[in-house]
């Protein structure tokens, strides 16, 4: 069983999320994603962040048509701040032996990982899949790998090479970062948010029974 897991503050989840996820699913022939909502993220201010629960389930909603998608309050369930590093030890421990782990994020978050707890850890744990757009607005998508592999050897292990075959960076000692290209979707939490605090529709931008569960609690108004 390879599975992919995805956390983040999903504040609220949106159809972008799902859509990256969905291509890395396919494209890495995972099995299954995780989706993990942070209870206290550590990198964000707790203003304006959505009950923890309600987040929750928002997810629960918006993936129920996704059989190879789950939600996890493991996060939820842990006091304190929700640590990346827990979480994968988490699930290695809970998970069966032969399961094969792989954490998803985006290029923007792996670039501060060196500010995560026990970041070095996790690069003895879990293989990444970074996600970058294929059109990062006026960036050179190139130029965006580019910078990840020199931060890989500047803040990480000059140890690691780029496989072109494999389509990650290895290391003798270390996990594998796998790259991977997503469709660029202009959507984000930050910009429902404002819509919704100006009264406008989101209808585009998230689950209709998403966009329904947020006018029923009114939140981010």
């Amino acid at each position: 069983m390879r599975i992919g897991l995805f956390g983040g503050t999903f504040n609220p989840i949106h159809l972008g999320h799902i859509q990256v996820v969905h291509e890395v699913k396919e494209g890495g022939a995972l099995d299954r994603i995780i989706l993990i909502p942070s209870a206290l993220p550590p990198h964000k201010e707790p203003g304006g962040v959505a009950d923890a629960r309600d987040r929750m389930e928002m997810i629960r909603l918006a993936i129920a048509d996704y059989p190879d998608f789950t939600v996890s309050d493991v996060e939820l369930e842990r006091s304190g701040p929700s640590y990346t590093i827990d979480t994968v030890r988490h699930f290695k421990s809970a998970l069966p032996e032969d399961t094969a782990l792989y954490l998803i994020l985006g290029i923007d978050a792996f670039l501060e990982i060196d500010t995560w707890k026990s970041y070095m850890d996790l690069f003895l744990l879990v293989p990444f899949i970074v996600m970058a757009r294929t059109d990062a607005g006026d960036d050179d998508p190139v130029l965006r790998w580019q910078t990840l592999e020199n931060y890989l050897k500047s803040r990480i292990s000059k140890g690691y090479q780029f496989s072109a075959s494999r389509s990650c960076h290895v290391h003798d000692e270390k996990q594998p970062v796998f790259v991977y290209n997503v469709t660029p979707v202009d959507i984000s939490s930050t910009k429902i948010r404002q819509l919704i605090k100006k009264g406008s529709t989101i209808r585009s931008l998230v689950p209709k029974i998403v966009e329904d569960f947020i006018k029923t609690k009114g939140l981010y108004l």
